[in-house]
């Protein structure tokens, strides 16, 4: 081998071995920011049971969601379950729970959405300017042939997940 092929391979094993580093960084940081937006000093959490206020009501939805939310904030989160002076308090009710017309074929109802609105109170008692209070939106198609009650036998798992999950990114990911 020449002189300029070994400076040329040595230059391409570095660059290598830098690209690998800058990767292994980016990939411990983005894990490491998995709590960025919970302060060292909130160590507690405590959800309060989600209501449900709306017109119509799935009495399956609020037990289901707030036990959701509170398994996933403590299975993702390093805060604890305090029922008493919690640093984070989060409640809320289900303010919209209701079913449109989403679309026609051949002049007649083809598909239906489910809407489903979610009303969050998030408490920061460390730092009350970051409280508020957001209305999370969600809306589940379903067939037009199946009844509402076969529709939420169906779409019931879905719609707690993406909740909690929508729920959980408002507060923890400032989204």
């Amino acid at each position: 081998m020449t002189l300029k092929t070994n400076q040329l391979l040595r230059l391409f094993r570095k660059l290598f071995i830098i690209l690998l580093a800058a990767v292994g960084v980016q990939g411990t940081c983005r894990y490491s920011l998995k709590d960025v937006s919970i302060p060292p000093e909130i160590k507690t959490v405590r959800v309060f049971f989600i209501e449900n206020k709306a017109r119509y009501i799935n009495p399956q939805l609020s037990p289901k969601l707030t036990d959701k939310l509170r398994q996933k904030i403590i299975n993702q989160t390093r805060l604890s379950q305090n029922n008493n002076d919690a640093d984070y308090e989060i409640s809320g009710y289900i303010s919209d729970y209701s079913v449109n017309t989403s679309g026609i074929s051949q002049q007649q109802v083809a598909s239906n959405n489910l809407n489903v609105t979610v009303h969050i109170i998030f408490r920061n008692r460390q730092d009350e300017k970051k409280n508020f209070e957001a209305d999370i939106t969600r809306n589940f198609p379903f067939s037009a042939s199946k009844s509402l009650t076969q529709a939420e036998a169906e779409l019931n798992d879905q719609m707690v997940t993406n909740l909690t999950d929508e729920i959980f990114n408002r507060i923890f990911s400032n989204w």
